[in-house]
């Protein structure tokens, strides 16, 4: 895939992939991302295992659809840097042959996550485009993933970056239209339910960075219209499909957070 000549990165504003980077212990972040991340970190201090738990998620979820239902083909939109456990490196062990693109408008992001993926085992690409553009993110991913196969589409907490919910069911709605019947939306999301959490997303919109909205979880939701939600449906981001005993995850109980997420399949 052609690279694309980047604007300079800012690092005088934050960024969420950035923060998210800090709050995950990585070391991909500068200065003010730091700052706004532990102002963020001393409002609601939840938001670190949100974090952690939204990268367990990501990791059951594609776990189950590369092993368990037969999807090979991922396409990651607003994947933010590269972290532990990747889709592709997920989707890989269970099932060598997978292709995943990855999408973001980040230019430290689209370098970071081409220089991992272009050591992965099999196929794994990157792509700089806009998540507010299905249209041509399904153009260029046809360089790629096969269209007329079954793709998971992940949506891992980056629509609360929409300007407004309607935006956010057009985005989802126009890329799911696209896509074959036994294709995936995996979609999380954070919600209104902590009220130190919402004063976090309002702080944050004061920093210069790109604006974070929570919205109630039964908009969320709604967002599954039209698909077939896997057990045990939407649901705080610790109770979908918890390990039991993993090396990787620890078995003790984690309490609810603000943050729901769910799989489901297109009919």
């Amino acid at each position: 895939m052609p690279e694309t000549r980047h604007p300079a990165i800012r690092t005088d504003v934050p960024h969420s992939a950035r923060v998210w980077n800090y709050w995950m212990g990585g070391k991909d972040n500068y200065e003010i991302d730091r700052s706004v991340g532990d102002a963020s970190l001393a409002i609601d201090p939840e938001i670190a295992t949100m974090a952690v738990e939204s990268r367990r998620f990501l990791t059951r979820a594609v776990r189950l659809l590369a092993g368990e239902h037969g999807i090979t083909q991922f396409l990651d939109i607003g994947t933010g840097l590269p972290s532990m456990d990747n889709t592709h490196e997920v989707a890989q062990a269970q099932a060598p042959e997978s292709r995943v693109l990855y999408v973001d408008n980040d230019p430290l992001v689209v370098a970071h996550v081409r220089a991992q993926a272009s050591s992965a085992q099999g196929v794994a690409a990157c792509l700089e485009a806009d998540f507010r553009s299905p249209g041509r993110i399904l153009d260029r991913a046809r360089e790629v993933l096969d269209l007329t196969r079954p793709v998971a589409v992940m949506f891992m907490g980056v629509l609360g970056h929409a300007e407004s919910y309607a935006e956010v069911l057009r985005i989802v709605r126009e890329t799911m239209a696209e896509l074959p019947s036994g294709s995936y939306l995996v979609f999380w999301d954070g919600t209104v339910d902590s009220d130190a959490y919402v004063r976090l997303c309002a702080e944050y919109a004061k920093s210069g960075g790109l604006p974070y909205d929570p919205r109630p979880k039964e908009e969320l939701r709604a967002v599954f219209e039209g698909l077939e939600l896997l057990e045990p449906g939407f649901v705080p981001l610790p109770r979908w499909r918890p390990v039991v005993s993993s090396t990787s995850e620890s078995s003790a109980p984690v309490s609810d957070i603000s943050a729901y997420g769910g799989v489901a399949r297109k009919p």
